[in-house]
């Protein structure tokens, strides 16, 4: 077992090729896994469904709003678009870690409807972490499309009722908010990429070699378990200081105080599932 340190100092135990299973010695990771297959089983024509939906919706969303906002450039806005590009990937990137938190702590596969749709892919992704490289597009991209479809829809509903004056005037604010739907969209395809070892193109790699999206190396370190740390997941921009803040552990332990609830509880049932 190879010793890894990681960005933030930490020293941490983690295999080359398989995570460390959470303090119960080692564990046959990947898709024989028994626990990975009964989830990747739970996969339903229903939520195929879903996803096609939020995919076609969010790209053609997206299209149409590029269009306009094309159309509707300034020279005067120059500064504001760079701003809005950086403050969008800054949000998404965040939003990235606290929906891959929530979801990585709390809750159950068990839940109605909620727990099989989207809490499932993270349970199996932790001890089948190869699982997301066989997912093809629509599989991969399909919640996140989802998360957007709404933003973007009100933003083509605004090119179409505003006028030229308003829209200038709320132009920065599009900008941005087009930069976070851009990146938000793409989290989980570049999530796959950080697991993808080999056939990435070239371009995909000079952005992650500078850290423009999330490098591989970067991502290794959530996945030493028990998984509790590094949870922005678009460029990874932010986990080093949230995690000198404690800002993660901070709300674990308010919800436990709260609640009672343990932190991925229902993750470690997944894990020993065949144990």
């Amino acid at each position: 077992m190879a010793s890894m340190v990681t960005e933030n100092g930490r020293g941490a135990a983690a295999q080359t090729a398989q995570p460390q299973g959470p303090s119960r010695g080692a564990v046959r990771w990947g898709p024989q896994h028994a626990g990975a297959r009964e989830l990747a089983s739970l996969y339903s024509p229903g939520k195929r469904c879903q996803e096609w939906i939020s995919v076609i919706l969010c790209f053609s969303l997206m299209a149409f709003n590029f269009i306009h906002l094309l159309a509707n450039f300034h020279l005067g806005h120059v500064w504001y678009i760079q701003l809005g590009i950086v403050a969008g990937i800054l949000t998404a990137d965040f939003v990235s870690g606290l929906v891959h938190w929530g979801a990585d702590t709390w809750g159950s596969v068990d839940l109605p409807i909620f727990g099989k749709a989207f809490i499932r892919p993270f349970r199996e992704h932790h001890i089948d972490p190869t699982a997301i490289t066989r997912h093809d597009f629509i599989e991969t991209n399909g919640d996140n499309c989802m998360l957007t479809i709404f933003p973007l829809a009100n933003m083509a509903f605004s090119f179409l009722t505003l006028s030229p004056a308003e829209i200038y005037h709320v132009y920065p604010l599009y900008c941005y908010l087009y930069a976070l739907g851009i990146f938000v969209t793409l989290t989980n395809q570049i999530h796959k990429w950080s697991h993808t070892y080999f056939g990435l193109p070239r371009w995909v790699v000079f952005l992650q070699d500078w850290h423009i999206i999330l490098p591989r190396k970067h991502h290794r370190i959530h996945h030493v378990s028990p998984h509790e740390t590094y949870f922005c997941i678009t460029t990874g921009w932010l986990n080093y200081p949230l995690e000198k803040l404690g800002f993660w552990r901070t709300l674990e332990d308010l919800i436990t105080s709260m609640t009672g609830e343990k932190p991925r509880a229902d993750d470690l049932k997944w894990a020993t599932k065949g144990h």
